[in-house]
C-alpha cells in the first residue's frame, strides 16, 4: 500500500514539473537512501525547478552554488574572518549549511574546489581550520553537469563520481508535455505558491520506514552476482566497488517504498542497476562515455541470471 506522504509529496512537485515521475522517484530514492545525484542534461530542462520544487514540497532549506574556475573551496564551506566590532574570529557559514545544496555544473569548478564536497557528502560535516561542524539532516546534494559543453570543464575524479549514489538524465519532454508546460506557465510561476507537504519528521519516519524494507536473500545474491559481474567482464577496467554494492542495496529498498511495497522484487534492481552502477564503471575502450557504461550494465542485466521465488515471504 502506498504511504500517503510520498504520494502528497510526488503530487505536490507535480504541480511544477510535468512528467518527469521516473525522475522524481529516483530523486527520492535517493533522498530517502540517504544519497546524492548527479544530474547530467543540457541546460533548460528542469533541473533547478526540480530542487527547488523538492525543497518547498518538504520545508528543507535549499541552496545553490554556481561552479566556476574561480570557485574557492571556502566559498562552498565557509570560512572564519576577523570580526573587528568583537575582536575575534568568526564562522561565516557557506552554501553547504543546508539542507538541499544544488551544485550547479559541478564539473567547471577546478579538482581542489570539487573535493571540498567529498566529506560533507560522505560523513555529512565539514572541517574549517581544525573545527569539525555536522551539517543539517537531512543532507542532499544534487549536482548538475552539461554533457556537451566540455569547454573549460575539469571531469569530476572516479573518488567524486562515487560519492553520487546515482547519474541520472531527465531528458526532453516529448510533445504533449512540452505544451503541458507553456500552460501551466501562461502566468504566475506555480513554484512562487507551492507549499509544504511534509515535515522533517514526517521524511525521518520515511526514511526508517524505508531501511526496514525486507530484501529476499535470493535478491541479495543477484544483487551480488550483478555486481560481481561487472569486476570480470572484459570490456570493464575497473568494476563496482563494495561501496556500490551497498549504494544500490539500500536504493533498492527505499525505491519499493517508494513504489509502495514493504519488500523489493526483481524489477527494483533492474530499475537502478543503470543509474547507480553505470557510472562507477570505467569501460576498456570508451572512457568517460556515460552511455557506453549504460550499455554495459543493460548487457549484464540480460546475461545474470534471475531465479524465481516468493520475493514478499520472509524467512
Amino acid at each position: 500500500m502506498k504511504d500517503q506522504r510520498i504520494e502528497n509529496i510526488k503530487q505536490n512537485i507535480s504541480k511544477v514539473m510535468v512528467g518527469r515521475e521516473d525522475t522524481i522517484d529516483l530523486l527520492l530514492t535517493a533522498l530517502l537512501s540517504h544519497g546524492h545525484v548527479l544530474l547530467e542534461d543540457v541546460p533548460g530542462t528542469g533541473k533547478t525547478m526540480v530542487a527547488k520544487a523538492m525543497s518547498k514540497s518538504m520545508d528543507l532549506a535549499f541552496s545553490r552554488v554556481q561552479f566556476t574556475p574561480d570557485l574557492l573551496p571556502s566559498d562552498i564551506t565557509g570560512l572564519n574572518y576577523f570580526d573587528q566590532k568583537e575582536s575575534r574570529f568568526v564562522l561565516r557559514k557557506g552554501p553547504v549549511f543546508t539542507h538541499i545544496l544544488l551544485a550547479d555544473e559541478i564539473n567547471r569548478a577546478t579538482p581542489r574546489t570539487q573535493s571540498s564536497l567529498l566529506e560533507a557528502m560522505e560523513e555529512r560535516q565539514v572541517t574549517i581550520d581544525g573545527d569539525t561542524y555536522v551539517l543539517k539532516q537531512p543532507f542532499f546534494v544534487i549536482a548538475t553537469q552539461n554533457p556537451v559543453e566540455t569547454a573549460g570543464t575539469y571531469p569530476l575524479p572516479e573518488a567524486q563520481l562515487d560519492r553520487f549514489l546515482m547519474q541520472v538524465s531527465m531528458g526532453y519532454p516529448d510533445k504533449q508535455e512540452e505544451l503541458a508546460i507553456l500552460e501551466r506557465f501562461d502566468g504566475e510561476n506555480p513554484l512562487e505558491s507551492l507549499t509544504p507537504v511534509c515535515t522533517s519528521q514526517d521524511l525521518a519516519a520515511l526514511k526508517q520506514v524505508a531501511q526496514e524494507t525486507y530484501v529476499h536473500p535470493v535478491l541479495k545474491e543477484y544483487l551480488v552476482d550483478l555486481v560481481g559481474a561487472t569486476r570480470r567482464d572484459s570490456q570493464i577496467l575497473n568494476g563496482v566497488s563494495p561501496r556500490g554494492s551497498l549504494a544500490l542495496f539500500r536504493a533498492v529498498k527505499a525505491y519499493a517504498c517508494i513504489k509502495g511495497r514493504d519488500f523489493v522484487v526483481p524489477e527494483d534492481i533492474k530499475a537502478l542497476a543503470v543509474p547507480v552502477l553505470a557510472h562507477r564503471l570505467t569501460a576498456v575502450r570508451t572512457f568517460g562515455l556515460s552511455s557506453a557504461n549504460r550499455q554495459i550494465i543493460e548487457r549484464l542485466l540480460s546475461t545474470v541470471a534471475l531465479p524465481t521465488e516468493d520475493w514478499g515471504k520472509r524467512l
